[in-house]
């Protein structure tokens, strides 16, 4: 999360901290409108997830970037983009989040993102989600120095490949 953010100020971004499972409603709200781009870090997804909906940010968040607001995921920031985030139970402890309801997320982005693809200490699950489900769904599997860049729902990955 550091590391993430150091980079954004390091190209001349503000990051205004918000952490999403404390914060009130209201500010969530405020927050999430008043700044220019909407930056969501990792942790566990299942997490994530679960307090993006218990707090209502899923739908701020929506709206916000439905209406042209720039959206940067990292980790569990992107993959909650997806329709649904049971595909990555390999990678992170759903019992963390045992008010979460249903594996349905965002639906912002058709296809899936599996960060870390490659790197420790994921390497291992990773190759598993994509044994698991290359067939099923789609699958866009990116390193720790990679990125996905969506415009005009295409996407392409950026970065350097491992």
């Amino acid at each position: 999360m550091d590391a993430g953010k150091k980079a954004l100020e390091e190209r001349g971004l503000i990051v205004d901290e918000l952490e999403i499972s404390t914060a009130t409603k209201e500010k969530i709200d405020s927050t999430l409108k008043k700044n220019d781009y909407i930056y969501v870090t990792g942790g566990n997804t299942f997490f994530l997830l679960q307090e993006l909906k218990r707090t209502g940010a899923d739908t701020v968040i929506s709206e916000q970037v439905n209406s042209g607001k720039m959206y940067i995921g990292e980790s569990a920031g992107s993959i909650v983009l997806s329709r649904n985030i049971e595909y990555v139970k390999e990678m992170d402890d759903f019992t963390a989040a045992p008010n979460i309801g249903t594996f349905s997320s965002l639906g912002m982005i058709d296809f899936y993102p599996v960060p870390h693809h490659k790197n420790f200490p994921f390497k291992e699950s990773v190759e598993k989600i994509i044994s698991s489900y290359k067939d099923e769904i789609d699958l866009c599997p990116i390193s720790n120095t990679q990125a996905i860049v969506i415009h005009d729902n295409k996407f392409e990955v950026w970065g350097e490949k491992t």
